[in-house]
């Protein structure tokens, strides 16, 4: 490949780079959005058609049938690795509707293809590069603005691909319109790189420390809320990140959550109902669980991974319970809207559907994992079943005998998938830390389990659906939470309960459902006319919950509450042992309460300087390049500095002369303190011969100085422009001549 044509490829992989990143954003937002599969197909698309797209060598009319071949080889490999049926032949999902369900995956597959195979094609100058960069920064700020999810990190991608894709396009029309001084550039890459890290850090650097000032003009949307009166909340409160977008009174309000992964923010109650439910026992209405904690929430969103498709009657397999009798507790569910879940909620764990009409073209599912009964629909008008009846095995447990349980007793013999360990590797040390000292006086996992609810539903921590987050500093949900935010609903209290007990090596994992509910006094009408049992329970949006469950070995998943004003119904034949309260602290003078108080101030300052450690670093870094920098443009100007005094008593700049009569004053006045001495009458010719009586050692080394001088001064020749450089070498061998006659 010659230097020509590898030029042009380099160029070209940048744009297939920058194209590539910027798609990322979109997936880093739609993440949360989609299945874990959905999601694991797109990557794979845009990672083949990127790099079948370096290969220039194959021509267009070969790549993109190669591109398209192995996208939906991928696809099936993907569906696969998830346990998810897939045909042997292609034709088949057309021809057989038992695979119609894989037809979706293709398609958001070849969605991705396309944006970027089109990107590709048609961005080929700065302006199409601006246009592309800017109308997906306008995405991004509408969609951080208007939904819960915060998206500043995609957008600031999104910039600084924009400014690295502008330098890529304008050194590829640079390379096409001027060919020779492209390849003068080639020999010098180091400059164009060092120019290139010097602009990128005078953004970097001017940005980290620009001061934080309040914007002086308001958006037209807040100006609107405001104006009638509407709370600023950007909390999902149950919806999740899409909570506003949902919603068409534009409020989060509370509600089944559909996104998990962006927790937090603030919501408004809705009172409107959901279901009734007729049962012998008040209970927590289970609906899915999740593993995977990413610091801002819950991102495993794979639906039906791993579950298997079931009939009415038949016997659900159990998460297994080992040797712990249970209880039959039955539950008739009847929906009193038209909303559409992913599950059918019971109580605890279900072991059979009993009976349930299922609507065309849809499906149960069970997933063992979880204990999940999840509902899908293939139709286009998707609609749930109005009313269906479960059966749960609710566990008869001895709290007093699982409280003297130790850790190698309940998991040696019971391990437990490693996902409900899972802890980010970024989780901070202070809530580890914390969790150790509220647990201290707890022997067994059971003990230290109920010191975490008891410190959760303490006065530590208040309920309350409006959080104030101006205190917020930590990036991490459930360290924001426990040190600097201390107030919030379920998703708070349940997560940092998670968390906490999974710092101390217990396996957790979250759940979300709705809470008990209540007994109505008037009855409800669901959408079909048909009226609720009386005595059943009424549950509402605004019974929206979520908590923990903590695996207890053979004792199986065991729910706990830490939500203050929450009570988990007890658990059948079941009597739950008190927490083991912490020995009563003696009182304290004020001299250690006030240090007691520093102690507790420090980890909320120690959180602000490790939020704000990643942007010290990037600030670091861009003030060492400007440093540098400036070092290196000192260096090479340094002469400049050399005449500075001669520039500024002329006023002018200086020709090759003035340079030659500046460096002779210069020379002139360094022997003067070694003894040469000009008299004030005398011109430089006089004082020569003088000094040459004086020190006849010196006469060789005086002339070529004398010679340079009157040249520049007296000639009308034009002086070199360098001959300065030649008067400071003679300059230093006369002062070394001076310096060698006196030690003579």
């Amino acid at each position: 490949m010659t230097h020509k044509h590898h030029s042009s490829w380099l160029l070209h992989i940048l744009k297939l780079l920058w194209i590539w990143l910027l798609l990322q954003q979109w997936v880093s937002f739609t993440e949360p959005l989609l299945f874990e599969e959905t999601t694991a197909g797109i990557m794979t698309a845009l990672a083949i058609t990127a790099v079948i797209e370096a290969m220039v060598f194959l021509k267009r009319i070969i790549r993109v049938p190669l591109q398209l071949a192995l996208i939906v080889y991928a696809v099936f490999q993907t569906l696969s690795s998830y346990s998810i049926p897939v045909p042997d032949r292609l034709g088949e999902i057309f021809r057989d509707d038992q695979y119609q369900h894989v037809l979706p995956y293709i398609w958001f597959a070849l969605a991705a293809w396309a944006i970027f195979n089109f990107i590709a094609v048609w961005v080929n100058s700065k302006r199409k590069v601006l246009l592309v960069v800017g109308l997906n920064i306008v995405a991004f700020g509408i969609l951080d603005s208007f939904t819960a999810t915060e998206l500043w990190k995609e957008t600031a991608w999104v910039a600084g691909i924009g400014m690295a894709w502008l330098v890529t396009e304008h050194f590829n029309r640079f390379r096409r319109r001027f060919p020779q001084g492209w390849a003068l550039l080639r020999r010098n890459p180091l400059k164009i790189l060092g120019n290139i890290l010097v602009i990128f850090s005078l953004i970097i650097f001017a940005g980290v420390n620009m001061p934080t000032v309040q914007p002086s003009l308001t958006d037209p949307y807040t100006a609107w809320r405001e104006w009638r009166g509407m709370p600023l909340s950007s909390g999902s409160g149950g919806l999740g990140g899409l909570g506003t977008l949902l919603n068409p009174g534009g409020e989060s309000t509370s509600g089944y959550g559909r996104e998990d992964n962006n927790l937090g923010g603030g919501f408004n109650f809705d009172y409107s109902p959901v279901m009734s439910i007729a049962s012998e026992e008040r209970s927590y209405w289970r609906g899915e669980t999740r593993s995977t904690y990413s610091g801002t929430g819950w991102t495993n969103r794979q639906r039906t991974r791993g579950s298997q498709s079931i009939d009415p009657g038949q016997q659900l397999p159990s998460e297994g319970q080992g040797s712990v009798p249970s209880t039959t507790v039955e539950q008739s569910v009847t929906m009193l809207n038209d909303e559409v879940y992913p599950v059918l909620f019971g109580a605890y764990s279900m072991s059979r559907v009993d009976e349930v009409e299922l609507p065309q073209d849809s499906e149960l599912r069970w997933k063992r994992e979880g204990a999940e009964l999840h509902f899908t629909s293939e139709s286009r008008q998707p609609a749930y079943p109005k009313q269906y009846t479960v059966t749960s095995e609710i566990p008869m447990i001895s709290w007093e005998e699982l409280k003297e349980k130790s850790a190698d007793e309940l998991y040696a013999n019971a391990p437990m998938d490693v996902s409900y360990y899972q802890i980010p590797s970024d989780f901070p040390d202070r809530v580890r830390g914390l969790a150790e000292e509220v647990t201290q006086n707890g022997d067994t996992p059971y003990e230290k389990v109920l010191l975490l609810q008891q410190y959760l539903q303490s006065s530590e921590f208040s309920y309350t659906n409006a959080p104030d987050l101006s205190n917020k500093r930590s990036d991490d949900f459930v360290d924001s939470f426990l040190f600097e935010i201390q107030e919030g609903y379920c998703d708070y209290f349940s997560t940092s309960m998670v968390m906490m007990a999974r710092s101390l090596d217990i396996p957790a994992r979250w759940v979300k459902g709705y809470a008990p509910g209540n007994v109505p006094n008037e009855q409800y009408m669901s959408p079909d006319g048909t009226r609720t049992a009386s005595g059943s329970y009424t549950v509402t949006n605004a019974d929206a919950h979520s908590w923990a469950e903590i695996y207890f070995g053979e004792y199986g998943w065991i729910p706990v509450e830490a939500t203050p004003g929450f009570t988990m119904p007890i658990l059948a034949g079941a009597e739950p042992q008190e927490p083991v309260a912490e020995e009563e602290p003696e009182e304290e003078t004020p001299a250690e309460e006030e240090e007691e108080e520093e102690q507790a101030a420090a980890p909320a300052a120690s959180a602000s300087e490790d939020s704000g450690s990643l942007t010290a670093l990037l600030g670091t870094a861009a003030g060492i390049v400007l440093l540098l920098w400036l070092g290196y443009v000192i260096w090479r100007r340094r002469w400049s500095f050399r005449f500075l005094r001669a520039r500024l008593s002329t006023g002018k700049p200086l020709t090759p002369a003035d340079k030659v009569v500046a460096e002779t004053e210069r020379w002139l006045r360094s022997v003067r303190r070694k003894g040469l001495q000009q008299g004030h009458n005398e011109t430089l010719r006089e004082s020569v011969l003088r000094w040459r009586e004086q020190q006849p050692a010196l006469t060789p080394l005086l002339e070529p100085l004398l010679r340079r001088f009157e040249h520049a001064r007296y000639s009308p020749v034009q002086v070199e422009p360098e001959a300065w450089r030649a008067v400071q070498e003679d300059a230093v061998r006369l002062k070394k001549g001076i310096k060698k006659a006196k030690t003579v």
